[in-house]
């Protein structure tokens, strides 16, 4: 040994300290092992993040979420659940948000309100039940005083037990095959039709007995 004092080099693990002939040098930290610790785990290197290739998995549609070296893993996580994830988009199917201050219901479809052009929920598509405001505008002081009565006096329960009447009907006319996003749509869609219906009706019968003429 005394002919070759710089041949060779000692392995990096303290506890080891082997002087090998063939060392190996990691391409992660640049030290250098004996042919025992020269793989990732087993010197524990300290920049084995930097060969790390796993692919982080999102966990609300379980599909591989690609991160390119050097950026942040929960950022593009994050990115792929508010724009990206499949999970995500299906519970956003009901996107048309009630504007009735205090409510935070959705709908499949939309309710417009054909006096103020605002959008709400089932249970507050009737002008009364959203205080119209555009409507409201419009009135004498007697009928606002006439209108706060009538809310006060009407019975919400008599609305709701009529929508779960309509719902469990529409459900026995079309068979229990649909899914509950189905059944939803179209009963939205029925209660628009009614809503229109009872809004066009009077004008129309109204427009006929203005041309009628008593002789």
């Amino acid at each position: 040994m005394a002919e070759f004092p710089t041949l060779g080099r000692h392995c990096g693990v303290d506890l080891c300290n082997q002087l090998d002939f063939l060392p190996i040098k990691c391409d992660s930290c640049s030290d250098t092992f004996c042919i025992t610790h020269f793989s990732y785990d087993n010197h524990g290197c300290a920049g084995l993040h930097k060969k790390n290739v796993q692919v982080p998995v999102c966990p609300m549609c379980s599909q591989p979420v690609p991160c390119p070296k050097g950026s942040s893993i929960d950022a593009l996580v994050d990115q792929h659940i508010n724009n990206n994830c499949p999970a995500t988009k299906k519970k956003r199917i009901f996107k048309n948000q009630c504007t009735k201050t205090g409510c935070k219901k959705r709908e499949l479809v939309p309710f417009t309100c054909s006096t103020c052009r605002q959008n709400f929920c089932v249970s507050h598509r009737h002008e009364v039940d959203h205080d119209c405001a555009a409507r409201a505008s419009n009135m004498t002081p007697a009928a606002r005083a006439a209108l706060v009565r009538q809310q006060q006096g009407c019975s919400r329960q008599a609305q709701m037990d009529s929508d779960r009447a309509l719902a469990s009907a529409l459900a026995e006319s079309l068979g229990t095959n649909l899914s509950p996003e189905e059944l939803d749509r179209r009963l939205a869609e029925q209660l628009q039709a009614e809503e229109n219906g009872r809004r066009v009706g009077p004008r129309a019968g109204q427009g006929i007995a203005d041309k009628c003429t008593v002789s």
